[in-house]
C-alpha cells in the first residue's frame, strides 16, 4: 500500500483523517503514509451521514484515539506524485465521494496511463439510489469529480448497491468478529453492530449491507464477484437524478464500455475472506 488520502464523507474531514490514523494503528501499517485531501466537494456543498455512521462516522468501534500524525502534503498532490513517479501502473481504491482522485485527474490528467485500474465503491443499477431514488451516498456527495474519474480513460470497475445488499451483517457474522478476542475483531464488530441498524430498519434486511470492503476483497479475490463491462455516466445536473450511475447495462446508447460494474458476489466467499483477513491482525 502506497498511501491512504483522506477526504471528506460520511462525516466532516478532520474525522476521517483521525479514523484513518486510528485504523492504521489497530491493523499494524504505521508505514502507510495518511494524507488529508478534499474538505469539501468539488463544486457542491459537503453533505454528510452521520445519522448512518455516528458523530465520529466510526461509532461502535471504540477505537484508541491516534498516537499517529497524518503526513504532511495536500492528499491530492500526493495522488499526482506517486501515480507519476511510480514505476509501475498503480491502482487507485476509493471508498467515499471521488473528490481527491477527481481532483488530481482534472488537474493532471495525463497520470490515467499510469493508472492500473481504479476500484471503486458506489452508486447502483437495479438497486437504484439510497440517498436519493437515483443517487448513491458516494457519487452524490461529488457527482462532478466521479463524472471526471469515468470519462479518464483508465479501467475502472464499479462495486455498487446491487453487490453491496447482497453482502450483509448477520448476526452470526457479527458474533465470527467479537468471537476474534482481538482488538481488530472487537472493533469491526462494533462499528458493524452500531451502522447496521440504519439500514436494517430502512430496507428491512436481516442485516446491514457491506459496502467498501468489497473493493478490497475484489483486487484479493476477483472471483467472488461477477459483472459486465458496460458504459457508466454521472447526472451532474438533473434535480430529481444528481449523482445517478446511468449504467447501460443492455447498451442501448451502443457507447463505448468505460467500466466493469459488478452485479453479483459470493456472500459467503466474501465473509470468509474478511474473517480469514482480519483474523491476521
Amino acid at each position: 500500500m502506497l498511501a491512504i488520502t483522506a477526504v471528506a464523507g460520511n462525516v466532516p474531514l478532520d474525522l476521517t483523517v483521525t479514523n484513518s490514523l486510528a485504523l492504521v494503528e489497530l491493523a499494524g501499517r504505521e508505514d502507510v503514509p495518511v494524507y488529508r485531501g478534499a474538505a469539501e466537494p468539488m463544486v457542491k456543498e459537503l453533505v454528510t451521514a452521520e445519522y448512518v455512521h455516528g458523530p465520529t462516522g466510526l461509532d461502535g468501534a471504540d477505537l484508541t484515539p491516534p498516537s499517529l500524525e497524518e503526513t504532511p502534503g495536500h492528499a491530492v498532490d500526493q495522488i499526482i506524485n506517486i501515480i507519476e513517479s511510480h514505476s509501475e501502473p498503480v491502482t487507485v481504491c476509493t471508498l467515499g465521494p471521488l473528490t481527491n482522485i477527481g481532483m488530481a485527474l482534472d488537474r493532471a490528467p495525463s497520470i490515467a496511463g499510469n493508472i492500473s485500474e481504479i476500484v471503486t465503491m458506489g452508486g447502483g443499477f437495479f438497486e437504484g439510489g439510497n440517498t436519493t431514488p437515483a443517487a448513491e451516498f458516494n457519487m452524490y456527495v461529488d457527482p462532478h469529480a466521479a463524472d471526471i474519474v469515468f470519462r479518464c480513460g483508465a479501467p475502472i470497475v464499479l462495486m455498487p448497491l446491487d453487490v453491496t445488499h447482497d453482502a450483509l451483517t448477520t448476526t452470526e457474522r457479527l458474533e465470527r468478529f467479537s468471537a476474534m478476542g482481538t482488538a481488530a475483531g472487537r472493533a469491526t464488530a462494533g462499528m458493524l453492530d452500531y451502522y447496521q441498524r440504519w439500514d436494517m430498519e430502512k430496507y428491512s434486511m436481516p442485516g446491514g449491507p457491506l459496502h467498501d470492503p468489497t473493493v478490497i476483497a475484489y483486487l484479493l479475490k476477483p472471483e467472488l464477484f461477477t459483472g459486465k463491462q458496460v458504459n457508466v455516466a454521472i447526472e451532474t445536473e438533473a434535480r430529481l437524478t444528481e449523482g445517478m450511475t446511468v449504467v447501460d447495462w443492455w447498451g442501448v446508447l451502443n457507447a463505448e464500455p468505460n467500466a466493469v460494474v459488478m452485479n453479483e458476489i459470493d456472500d459467503e466467499g466474501f465473509f470468509n475472506l474478511l474473517f480469514e483477513r482480519i483474523g491476521r491482525l
